[in-house]
């Protein structure tokens, strides 16, 4: 059944004039994945929005467009791990705009890290529930997606969460995107713009503490970079920003009076985050080379208690980030997980007692034409000229 469905889908390509081995396009990543693991689309406006999710892959999006099979393909799909079929020990990068993830990932209640083993690369593991299981499908429409997962995790303490996880991916239609946005425009620009609307349950017997550690949604989507693409993020007050893996020199970041500014060419390992005192509702990424402006925005919260992911022992655990921008490269050893830079979001830590839940929405949006058409909604959105972008 499985290889009919793909000749099925791979004749209907052909005859919509898409080559199949044109990389880069919507359609042949829809072929790819269609070839190695089971897929739901969802598609809107005569087909031209379309995204891809992958159930295997914890409820994933793993990529979208605004042009229809032809179009351009804007997540970042790692090729040679999925069509391996094998697992990675610590992490498996298989891609995807919107991937379901739980912090923190660092420090004392770290569900990363096994009890008293020591804050290294080596010792960090990703729990499995949210690498390499799948998420049931329970609604399914021509626009969305409803999965959930329950699982059991256990963090540096020892305590041990019991979880239940509801995901629901929605296609957004153009009013939606202009409703949520504030924006008008026309058809000079492509668009497609979709949602995860992820819950967290305590399904267990105890309800969750402080002192024994809380937990956070966290959504990350990976996109193909250029040499011209560049991460921006407004921000408000005086930016105490974190800083990951080192050092990062001018050429890769810049502070503006308004915006932080961002390499995302996947050639240099280095990670940002944003705490919630200077976080907006909205940041994003423009890439010069290919016309294509990305807006991320999610739900944010008054509280202030975000996970803190740093990997060591922490003196304020819950004082991390709500925004994170990662920027892929070699490692010390030379290797690289792909090529690619990331856009992250995070829910604030809440106190669960029984059956209570928190909800984390994390909306992404491409725009695609000329400069001066997507100025109007940089300007607006990102509060940036995209000509004054400069590295």
């Amino acid at each position: 059944m499985k290889n009919l469905l793909y000749l099925i889908l791979t004749l209907l390509l052909l005859n919509s004039c898409v080559k199949p081995n044109e990389k880069g396009t919507f359609g042949y990543d829809l072929l790819f994945l269609n070839k190695n693991k089971k897929t739901i689309v969802l598609k809107n406006n005569n087909d031209k929005c379309q995204l891809v999710i992958i159930p295997d892959y914890q409820g994933r999006v793993m990529t979208s467009t605004s042009n229809g099979l032809n179009g351009k393909s804007y997540g970042w799909i790692n090729y040679d791990l999925i069509s391996s079929n094998k697992f990675e020990e610590h992490f498996n990068a298989f891609g995807g705009e919107d991937r379901f993830w739980l912090g923190p990932e660092g420090g004392q209640y770290s569900i990363f890290f096994k009890k008293e083993s020591d804050f290294t690369m080596d010792n960090w593991y990703a729990p499995k529930p949210i690498d390499i299981e799948p998420f049931s499908l329970i609604e399914n429409s021509e626009t969305s997606a409803v999965f959930n997962k329950e699982m059991q995790l256990i963090n540096y303490q020892g305590y041990e969460f019991d979880i239940k996880i509801r995901r629901e991916i929605s296609l957004l239609d153009e009013e939606k995107i202009k409703k949520s946005l504030n924006i008008e425009f026309d058809d000079k620009i492509s668009y497609v713009g979709f949602q995860s609307e992820n819950e967290m349950k305590n399904v267990g017997n105890s309800n969750w503490s402080k002192n024994n550690g809380l937990l956070s949604i966290w959504i990350l989507g990976m996109f193909i970079p250029s040499e011209n693409t560049t991460v921006i993020i407004p921000y408000k007050d005086s930016l105490e920003l974190t800083i990951y893996f080192g050092k990062i020199d001018s050429d890769r970041l810049k502070i503006t009076k308004k915006n932080i500014l961002f390499k995302g060419d996947g050639k240099y390992e280095c990670k940002i985050g944003v705490p919630p005192k200077n976080a907006l509702p909205f940041f994003g990424s423009y890439d010069a080379k290919n016309n294509v402006l990305t807006i991320v925005e999610y739900s944010t919260s008054k509280e202030t208690s975000y996970v803190n992911s740093l990997f060591k022992y922490q003196s304020n655990p819950y004082a991390g980030d709500v925004i994170n921008s990662y920027n892929d490269g070699p490692l010390k050893n030379g290797k690289q997980l792909g090529s690619f830079y990331e856009l992250e979001s995070s829910s604030v830590a809440k106190e669960l007692k029984q059956n209570e839940f928190i909800k984390h929405i994390h909306k992404t949006y491409h725009f695609e034409g000329e400069i001066e058409d997507l100025n109007v909604i940089a300007k607006k959105i990102l509060n940036i000229d995209l000509n004054e972008i400069k590295f």
